[in-house]
């Protein structure tokens, strides 16, 4: 607990000291940097340029310069504001003793040059990451501690370019900014462009903090070389509630056979220039094709992996989906009742994974009376249009499943009417 409190009461009085402090010109203060407790960075430092303590009893405190701690620097009056100097460290010392350290830097002795950005000519590295040279003049920004520790403040710049992103199953403009230390002869870019740009390097903080016009580099044009690739799958779909895992939706991984598909391939055009589809079925290979985009019917259970490979003369990539096609099934009712009701009014069969379907339905003279090929349809219970009588018709249906299953089932379907709508 007293550790606690002597800790905020810390805090406090930095906060105290940090708000009581001000100077004049265009300045940013920092309270961030290792081993001191305020740096201030100006736009120019002139005879007007002067840091000022407002607190409570500012006309008893002390300045001093490092290399002089023990005598004070010399004031007119108690609470004049004294000229400072670029590159040099001041000590506050408070009326109690309590000792605030300060370094000056005049930003405009430090005004970056930035000469060129050159991107390696090594186009199948660039697959991975892009190494760029730079060719730059940047004075590091020091600064000493009151132990007289020579400390460096970093100098971020901001590296831009133009690029492509896959976001919500569809491509989209991107600009990627990303900061960048300066001095440096490289600049990596782990994330190469996929699409054409040129890039832009501008900096830094410090002019950013003072509100200066960043100077800034342009490169060449850049040609991209990555290739990126996103499979979408659009399934043809059936709404007939009568099939079990029946494609309801176009993007889809499980469901029942015969199951169409046209798989887009979704790639950085025109960086991506080649194009390979394999299929696998339970990791053997069944089909391959160079297409852009495919069309593919599945109609044998099973898992499949589809996968797409794209690339040019430098690089390639690489995108899969998984498609399951379940094993078959086949239910006959017993009873159907057209009526008009909207429920069971017509005789079909249940069912998920047929492939091959033939149904014919006789009367009890053995007269054939509907016939039809599509599972996903049925018999109305009408003969030549008009109702059918009541009572029992014999079935025979022929079926072959995804899974090889072969159906041969014959019966009787009972046909009642109820109370008609």
């Amino acid at each position: 607990m007293k550790r606690f409190l002597l800790f905020s009461i810390f805090i406090l009085s930095f906060l105290y000291v940090k708000s009581a402090l001000t100077a004049t010109g265009t300045y940013k203060m920092y309270d961030t940097m290792p081993g001191i407790d305020f740096l201030f960075v100006f736009d120019g430092v002139n005879s007007q340029t002067a840091i000022i303590f407002n607190g409570v009893n500012a006309d008893k405190v002390k300045w001093y310069r490092y290399e002089n701690l023990v005598t004070p620097i010399t004031l007119q009056t108690p609470n004049e504001n004294f000229n400072i100097e670029n590159a040099t460290g001041y000590i506050l010392e408070e009326e109690g003793g309590k000792k605030t350290s300060i370094w000056v830097v005049d930003y405009t002795n430090y005004l970056p040059v930035l000469t060129a950005l050159v991107p390696e000519d090594k186009p199948k590295e660039q697959c991975a990451e892009l190494v760029i040279n730079v060719s730059a003049t940047v004075l590091p920004i020091q600064y000493k501690t009151p132990q007289n520790q020579v400390k460096t403040a970093p100098r971020s710049f901001q590296f831009v370019y133009s690029s492509k992103e896959w976001s919500n199953k569809k491509w989209n403009d991107a600009e990627v900014k990303v900061d960048f230390v300066l001095p440096a002869t490289k600049l990596t870019v782990l994330n190469p462009p996929l699409s054409d740009t040129k890039f832009k390097l501008l900096g830094d903080n410090f002019a950013k903090d003072l509100g200066r016009t960043p100077v800034e580099v342009e490169s060449n044009f850049y040609s991209a070389v990555k290739t990126e690739c996103h499979i979408v799958s659009n399934a043809t779909t059936r709404i007939e509630t009568n099939e079990a895992d029946r494609p309801d939706k176009a993007d889809i991984t499980t469901a029942s056979a015969p199951l169409e598909v046209v798989f887009a391939s979704n790639a950085n055009i025109p960086v991506a220039e080649f194009y390979q589809w394999q299929i696998f079925k339970e990791k053997s290979l069944l089909f391959t094709r160079n297409d852009q985009d495919l069309r593919f019917t599945f109609s044998e259970a099973g898992l499949y992996n589809v996968k797409l490979t794209t690339s040019n003369a430098n690089c390639r990539n690489s995108d899969s989906v998984t498609i399951k096609i379940v094993e078959s099934k086949l239910e006959v009712p017993r009873v159907f009742t057209p009526n008009g009701d909207g429920m069971n009014d017509e005789f079909r069969v249940a069912y998920k994974s047929i492939v091959e379907f033939r149904c014919w339905v006789f009367n009890r003279w053995q007269q054939k009376v509907y016939y039809w090929t599509d599972p996903q349809k049925g018999w109305d219970g009408k003969i030549n249009g008009k109702p059918a009588s009541t009572g029992a018709y014999y079935y025979v249906i022929e079926a072959l499943g995804a899974d090889g299953e072969k159906y041969n089932r014959k019966g009787n379907i009972n046909l009642l009417r109820g109370k008609e709508n």
